[in-house]
């Protein structure tokens, strides 16, 4: 008889294990880290302070804080006339001075996180943004953002969108930036 209980204890306690650890991973994390790049070019007619358009390109950070709503996002960019930005403004192509290269350090932190009807979220918040290194810059240093982040049914996570409202449209353009999420991952 002892045997026989036992035997039936060691079949449900893996059962019992493996139940106990898949409860675990259905929770939610309390904070992701998400990381990516954004490559993307400026519409022609916009900005309209600086002739486009501008390519642009840079790596970009975001965690998301859980269920506090809130997420804190960074990004280092390049932005350089494109081929086309240089031949519309007159320019030579072989001239680096056309380029008119240029770096942006954007942060926001603490924006506000919603749900999106297509999937994934949104972050809208006050951003600070440089432009090589100096605050403000010379477009003005009132900027809000709008990221989007979302996906499709194979990968959950995998474009992001931003969207520059304020002074920072004038030298951004007012169409999303687009990228690619490169991981999402719970972090501490």
């Amino acid at each position: 008889m002892k045997n026989k209980a036992l035997r039936c204890a060691m079949r449900i306690l893996p059962v019992l294990a493996l139940a106990m650890g898949s409860g675990a991973q259905a929770q939610t994390p309390q904070h992701m880290k998400f990381t990516g790049v954004i490559g993307d070019y400026t519409p022609a007619s916009t900005p309209t302070t600086v002739a486009g358009p501008w390519e642009v390109r840079g790596t970009w950070t975001m965690t998301v804080n859980g269920n506090s709503g809130k997420a804190d996002f960074s990004a280092a960019l390049t932005m350089v006339r494109s081929d086309l930005g240089v031949m519309q403004n007159g320019g030579d192509l072989n001239n680096p001075s056309y380029r008119n290269a240029h770096t942006h350090n954007i942060t926001l932190t603490g924006g506000a996180v919603t749900a999106v009807q297509t999937g994934g979220f949104q972050v809208t918040g006050a951003a600070t943004i440089t432009g090589n290194g100096a605050f403000p810059p010379p477009f003005g240093g009132n900027s809000t953002l709008t990221i989007v982040v979302s996906g499709g049914n194979s990968v959950t996570y995998s474009n992001i969108a931003v969207t520059f409202q304020d002074d920072s449209a004038a030298h951004f353009g007012t169409s999303p930036l687009h990228g690619v999420v490169r991981s999402a991952v719970p972090s501490e």
